[in-house]
C-alpha cells in the first residue's frame, strides 16, 4: 500500500462540537469517520459521534447503530464509506492497549483506516491538535499472529517508536465556513486575541509531568516483573541441570553394577517454565512516555518563543 495523507472536510468542527457538548474534563468522547480514497488521499468528508450511554443502556448495539447512520447518510447522497474512527485525549494520553485493538480491528478490515486523536487541552491553549495515525506493518503482523511475548517481538525487531505511524493531515474547509470564520475573527475581542501570548503555563506543564511520572512508575513496576521472570528462569534452567547432572551419576553407578538404567522421565513436565509477563503492555508504556515527552518538548519550546518574544517587545517600550 503506498502512503497516505489525510484531506479534512468539515468533520474537524463536527469532533469539536461534540467534545464540547459531551466531553467532560478526562471523559473520551469517540466516533466514526466517514470518506473515501482518492489516490493517495483520504478524504474525510464526513462523520458521526457514538452516543454517550449508560449502564441502563446494556441492549444498546454499537455495530447495528453505525449500520443504520451508514445507510441514512447514504439516502441522503452522503459520503457512507468507513474509513476510520476518532477519539478525543486528555493531555495526550491515547496510547492504549483498547486504542491498539480497535485501530487493528478497523485496519484488519479495511486497509485505509486511520484513528483520529483531538486533544482539547492543547486545542485551548491557541492551535488546532489533530493527529491521524495507523498501525504499522510490523506491528499488524504481530497482532495477527497474536504473538505479545519477548521472544515473538524480539524477532520482529519492533520497539515503541515502530508502533504508530501519523499520517500528514491538510484541512479544507468550504467557502462558507470560510466567511463564517472570517466574520467570528472579527467579531471576536482584542482579549481574546491575545490569549495566544499568555504566559502562564504552570497549570498545563505540572499535569503533563504528573502524568509522565506516573507512566515512568508503570515502567518501573513492568521492568521488575521481567527481572523476576528472568530470575526466576534462570533458577529453574540451574534447577534443571542440577537434575540432569544427577541421573547421569545415579545412571553411571547402575551400570556399573550392571543395574538397567532409570528410566527417562519428560523434564518439561517436571519443570514447567514461568509464564513471561506481556511485553506489549510495556512498549505501549515506553509509546505513551514518548508521547508526553513530545508533549512537554512542544509547549516548552512555544513558551520559550513567547518569553523571547515579550523580552524583545519590552525592550523596544
Amino acid at each position: 500500500m503506498q502512503p497516505l495523507y489525510l484531506t479534512l472536510r468539515l468533520s474537524s468542527i463536527v469532533i469539536i462540537k461534540h467534545y464540547q457538548e459531551e466531553g467532560q474534563g478526562s471523559e473520551v468522547v469517540q466516533g466514526v469517520l466517514l470518506g473515501l480514497v482518492v489516490d493517495d488521499r483520504l478524504e474525510i468528508t464526513n462523520c458521526f459521534p457514538f452516543p454517550q450511554h449508560t449502564e441502563d443502556d446494556a441492549d444498546f448495539d454499537e455495530v447495528q447503530y453505525q449500520m443504520e447512520m451508514m445507510r441514512s447518510l447514504r439516502h441522503v447522497n452522503i459520503d457512507h464509506l468507513h474509513v476510520g474512527w476518532y477519539q478525543s485525549t486528555y493531555y495526550g494520553s491515547f496510547v492504549s492497549r483498547a486504542l491498539l485493538d480497535s485501530q487493528f480491528s478497523y485496519q484488519h478490515a479495511i486497509e485505509e483506516s486511520v484513528v483520529l486523536i483531538y486533544d482539547p487541552i492543547k486545542t485551548a491553549q491557541g492551535s488546532l491538535s489533530l493527529k491521524a495515525y495507523r498501525l504499522t506493518p510490523k506491528l499488524m503482523e504481530i497482532c495477527k499472529e497474536k504473538d505479545f511475548t519477548p521472544e515473538g517481538l524480539k524477532k520482529a525487531n519492533i520497539g515503541f517508536e515502530h508502533m504508530f505511524e501519523e499520517v500528514p493531515i491538510v484541512i479544507k474547509n468550504s467557502h462558507l465556513i470560510s466567511v463564517l470564520m472570517w466574520e467570528l475573527e472579527d467579531k471576536s475581542t482584542v482579549a481574546d486575541k491575545h490569549e495566544l501570548l499568555n504566559l502562564s503555563s504552570s497549570n498545563h506543564l505540572e499535569k503533563s509531568l504528573q502524568l509522565l511520572m506516573d507512566r515512568v512508575d508503570d515502567m518501573s513496576q513492568d521492568i521488575v516483573k521481567y527481572n523476576t521472570y528472568s530470575r526466576n528462569l534462570s533458577k529453574q534452567q540451574q534447577q534443571k541441570h542440577q537434575y540432569l547432572q544427577r541421573r547421569q551419576q545415579e545412571n553411571a553407578q547402575r551400570q556399573s553394577r550392571g543395574e538397567p538404567p532409570l528410566p527417562e522421565e519428560d523434564i518439561t513436565k517436571m519443570f514447567k517454565p514461568p509464564q513471561p509477563p506481556p511485553r506489549m503492555d510495556t512498549l505501549l508504556i515506553a509509546g505513551q512516555i514518548n508521547n508526553y515527552c513530545q508533549n512537554v518538548k512542544e509547549f516548552t519550546s512555544q513558551n520559550l518563543g513567547k518569553l523571547f518574544m515579550a523580552e524583545a517587545l519590552q525592550g523596544h517600550n
